[in-house]
């Protein structure tokens, strides 16, 4: 009679997801990774809010009358889409959950230099959050996103102080992270990272937290003074009190302008991952691209004039910004030119993440392109404040700065969660939200140039056909987009088990565990080459393929 002994499974490493558990080694936790995780919690839940706004809006306008929603009603669901979307998503949406998450790791940190204020930059954006969800429970705000005086501060019958209060705070997270992410990019790289071996990703969060710390309190005291004149008359936008109206235009686009860079800026770092991943090239013209960045962050300071050129100033004001308005786009087109060259000739692999960058590259050129007729005056005079204008942001932020986000997060989410997810889902996903995207927005820029204004909840009938092709193409983005918030937590549990490097990419986030350890490296990484270190002709191995 024979026996065996069972040999006992090897234990799993310690990872930043297992190290602890209960509620408090979260809620408490000052680990970059962790904190990162719950921001994408978060976001998550404000893009459901947000996309409830805005479905609410495309089945108003559905039909010509204005019958679903009173007027007063339409004012404060669209403001309330705009509020959510522009500052609990759009700006905060890839520095606080890939850059908090990915940051310190692709320079060979342990974390981020001030963990604790990384932390406490988490829950002043979740009392911002908070703040803004009672202003809309209260009665909401019908000033639209921008707060216009002297509407705002003097007629508005919404809860604007309130959420002027919640906006206000919500600055200080982004401060803070942005503070963070300066200080460690500057004094924390691992021995061998200089300032041009950086991956791209790291130059732009570099680029935009120069942006946040110079311009974000600038916003902030503007709304501030908003919400001091709304509550106790001080003379400063109001003209009744002696202020000036459009000085308020100028305070809150001096920073609004640069947020647009803001909200682009990282997303274009992600997509300079991607392309070079799932090319096996080196990126075309690495020390321009990241240059590029430096230039659209200070040249982005100097172009907010044209979004006033109806408001009465100089027409010599107007050339001016109007010609650094063009001068603002070379960076970006840059950018794009260098993206398509790294995919030319190289082993370009089709990847969810890589359809998510080539319909970037698609829909951010048409919102580029588009932003030059809004800087010429002549025509911007014509299409302000119309669907044109509506459009152009869209493509920009959302088919820009969104459809980036998705791609970063199912480029990264095997080195998060330490799962794959169903690829096929993940194409037939980009590919609904490429085709609802147009569908949605390509319309509006035929309905602003025909004279369409924004912002009311009735039009003539003949412009009926394009808002219903606009509504049809927002329920199928809508589905596109539910589509990953299903099957990413479904992967959690039945997903593939992840390799270090399921891509073959570079970096150094691709040679630690997946997940993570706590500290990231069990030892200090050095670095010896440089970034996207392809050689020559590289191919994907076939055993990468079958992920």
């Amino acid at each position: 009679m024979s026996s065996t002994v069972a040999t006992p499974a090897a234990e799993p490493r310690t990872n930043y997801l297992n190290v602890d558990y209960g509620w408090k080694s979260w809620v408490f936790s000052t680990d970059h990774k962790r904190i990162a995780i719950m921001y994408l919690i978060t976001i998550a839940f404000m893009i459901l809010v947000g996309g409830s706004f805005a479905i609410l809006v495309r089945l108003e306008l559905a039909t010509p009358a204005g019958d679903l929603l009173q007027s007063e009603t339409y004012n404060k669901i669209f403001t309330m889409h705009g509020v959510v979307m522009v500052f609990f998503f759009l700006i905060p949406g890839v520095p606080a959950v890939l850059g908090n998450f990915l940051v310190p790791i692709m320079i060979g940190a342990k974390d981020l230099a001030f963990p604790k204020i990384n932390l406490l930059s988490y829950y002043v954006f979740l009392v911002g959050i908070l703040l803004t969800l009672t202003a809309a429970a209260m009665g909401g705000i019908d000033t639209g996103w921008t707060f216009y005086t002297p509407y705002s501060s003097t007629y508005s019958n919404g809860q604007v102080a309130l959420a002027a209060v919640a906006v206000f705070i919500t600055g200080f997270s982004s401060i803070l992270t942005g503070l963070n992410f300066v200080v460690t990019i500057h004094k924390m790289r691992a021995p061998g990272m200089t300032w041009f071996r950086m991956p791209l990703f790291i130059w732009a969060h570099y680029a935009t937290s120069l942006i946040i710390l110079l311009s974000t309190p600038v916003v902030a005291i503007t709304i501030v003074l908003v919400a001091l004149e709304r509550l106790f008359h001080v003379g400063v936008f109001d003209p009744t009190y002696g202020g000036d109206p459009v000085l308020f235009q100028h305070m809150f686009w001096f920073y609004s302008h640069p947020a647009v860079y803001i909200m682009i800026l990282p997303a274009m770092g992600v997509i300079s991952e991607l392309i070079s991943a799932f090319s096996k090239k080196r990126v075309f013209g690495y020390p321009v691209v990241a240059f590029s960045s430096l230039a659209i962050a200070v040249i982005g300071f100097f172009v907010w004039g044209h979004h006033m050129f109806v408001t009465g100033q100089s027409t010599y004001a107007g050339v001016v910004f109007s010609v650094i308005t063009m001068l603002v786009a070379v960076p970006s087109a840059i950018k794009v030119f260098n993206w398509v060259s790294t995919m030319y000739k190289g082993d370009v692999w089709m990847t969810t993440p890589m359809c998510f960058a080539i319909a970037f590259i698609g829909l951010f050129t048409v919102g580029g392109l588009t932003g030059i007729f809004l800087g010429t005056m002549g025509l911007d005079i014509h299409m302000h404040d119309t669907y044109f204008v509506v459009a152009h942001f869209h493509y920009v932020m959302v088919g820009g700065m969104v459809t980036a986000f998705w791609g970063g997060l199912h480029f990264w989410w095997p080195k998060m969660f330490g799962r794959m997810y169903p690829e096929n889902m993940g194409r037939v996903s980009a590919a609904i939200i490429f085709i609802g995207f147009n569908m949605t927005f390509f319309p509006q820029f035929i309905l602003g140039y025909m004279g369409m204004p924004r912002r009311y909840h009735f039009y003539p009938e003949e412009w009926q056909v394009l808002n219903l092709l606009s509504t049809a193409g927002a329920t199928l983005l809508g589905i596109g987009y539910l589509l990953p918030m299903v099957y990413l937590p479904w992967s959690l549990k039945f997903g593939k088990v992840a390799s270090k490097n399921p891509w073959g990419a570079k970096g150094l986030e691709w040679e630690t565990d997946s997940p993570p350890t706590t500290f990231n490296f069990d030892k200090v990484p050095v670095v010896t080459e440089e970034a996207y270190a392809y050689p020559e002709g590289a191919r994907h191995q076939p055993e990468a393929k079958v992920v």
